[in-house]
């Protein structure tokens, strides 16, 4: 049961990430005469159908690194790798990297203290962190609530330091910590609410608690799509994730709904792929679009290590 969730977990990532790749920027009403029904290839950055971006490079870097334990250096210097030596890329080359990401690798490449080298001020607060920080469930998920949001703020300081960008990783992983348990996408939801609210109502997360009450304080499920925005700012993707997630009925329907959405498609499928592929698991990932993916056997290896190591330890 939880072999199926983590390999539909990265496996399900990556499939909405290279679902999204070819459509990045394309504005809502483009996608809505022309929608994305199938995995293409070439458009937006003219790579080959089943190709992943740095959202998915990210997240098998940290995945690999969590196979012999959390090590935040070490998964700094899986980042650095990625980056400068073309590490776990789909080709064998970087052809995309957000500007807050870049800067803060080439800090930890510097030297800078890991838990310091993501930048803090409020216009850092793009979706990189959140996009690559799904397998940190699989290994939190027994852990105890303090440790669960402990790790999780540190991973994303790798990149994204601000408060808010920390909040939204704390909030995705607490649902899928939650699908992971077995629980359906709306219990998943209402559990992580409750949690949520508990741990963030302090100092000093309380102070940006506000940017997500549509989450927390209300049922993003029920705004119409006009109100649900596709941005690379990290509260629209989380936004856009959950309501995707919420209300759809398989994996297909779900990646296609976020990244059918418009904008920042790449990055939407892959965080909405991940959920979607730990609640539906391998078994409800479309062969087609697995088999078509670039490096699959790689990434089902990866997967098996991570269960391994995670699971059966």
């Amino acid at each position: 049961m939880k072999r199926n969730k983590v390999l539909g977990g990265l496996l399900g990532l990556c499939i909405g990430d290279a679902l999204g790749l070819p459509v990045e920027f394309n504005p809502r009403s483009a996608l809505k005469a022309t929608p994305v029904t199938d995995m293409i290839g070439y458009g937006t950055h003219n790579q080959p159908p089943g190709t992943w971006s740095d959202d998915s490079s990210l997240t098998f870097c940290l995945a690999e690194s969590l196979c012999n334990g959390f090590n935040l250096r070490d998964i700094a210097a899986k980042f650095v790798k990625w980056l400068y030596e073309s590490y776990w890329t789909p080709h064998g080359k970087v052809f995309d990297v957000g500007n807050t990401t870049c800067t803060a690798i080439a800090r930890l490449k510097e030297g800078v203290n890991p838990l310091e080298a993501g930048l803090a001020d409020e216009f850092s607060n793009g979706n990189g962190s959140l996009m690559r920080i799904l397998p940190l469930a699989f290994y939190l998920e027994k852990s105890d609530i303090e440790q669960q949001f402990e790790i999780t703020h540190q991973v994303s300081c790798l990149t994204h330091r601000h408060l808010r960008s920390q909040i939204a990783c704390g909030i995705y992983i607490q649902v899928a910590i939650n699908l992971l348990k077995g629980n359906t996408p709306k219990e998943a939801y209402e559990n992580m609410k409750c949690t949520v609210s508990d741990y963030y109502s302090k100092c000093p997360y309380i102070t940006e608690l506000h940017h997500f009450n549509r989450i927390i304080e209300s049922d993003i499920s029920r705004l119409p799509e006009a109100a649900i925005k596709s941005s690379s700012y990290v509260v629209d993707t989380l936004e856009a994730s959950l309501w995707c997630l919420l209300n759809s009925n398989s994996y297909a329907d779900t990646v296609l709904t976020a990244v059918n959405l418009g904008g920042d498609t790449d990055t939407l499928g892959a965080v909405t792929g991940g959920l979607a592929g730990i609640y539906y698991g391998y078994d409800g990932l479309p062969q087609k679009w697995v088999t078509r993916l670039a490096r699959a056997k790689d990434i089902m290896e990866l997967g098996e290590r991570l269960y391994s190591a995670i699971y059966k330890a």
